[in-house]
């Protein structure tokens, strides 16, 4: 369906497609154009965007900075594309001097509780339930 935008001569550009959880749990993303492919996470820019149309920050001080944790291939363009995860972070005000954790940064305040518990393992479970129907 979406052959189209498959393998189309970029000229060695990539497009990366930021993704992030807005303020109300919905997802969020925005495209950015690159100079060439990437390799590791650290490669990729930050990048901003107005946060007060998301719920992520007021009019007074909407800046809403994207950190990049992790890409994979894009599965829809192709070529060398890739989609982007990020974190949301804000600004505590507006000298711009710190950044706080957005309220549905979940990974940065996971972060936080396995740095504090490095001794533990963490555990991760899948539960599907089932319904039996007698015909």
């Amino acid at each position: 369906m979406l052959d189209f935008l498959r393998d189309r001569d970029q000229h060695g550009k990539i497009i990366a497609e930021y993704i992030w959880i807005d303020g109300i749990m919905g997802l969020r993303s925005k495209c950015r154009t690159l100079s060439q492919a990437v390799t590791k996470v650290e490669e990729l820019p930050d990048w901003n965007f107005d946060g007060s149309s998301t719920y992520q920050a007021s009019t007074e001080n909407s800046e809403v900075i994207l950190k990049p944790c992790f890409f994979f291939p894009d599965p829809f363009r192709g070529g060398d594309n890739i989609m982007v995860l990020c974190e949301t972070y804000t600004w505590v005000d507006t000298t711009y001097s710190q950044l706080v954790p957005c309220n549905t940064n979940f990974r940065a305040f996971a972060k936080e509780i396995f740095k504090e518990n490095v001794e533990e393992e963490p555990w991760f479970g899948i539960e599907q339930e089932y319904t039996m129907l007698q015909q």
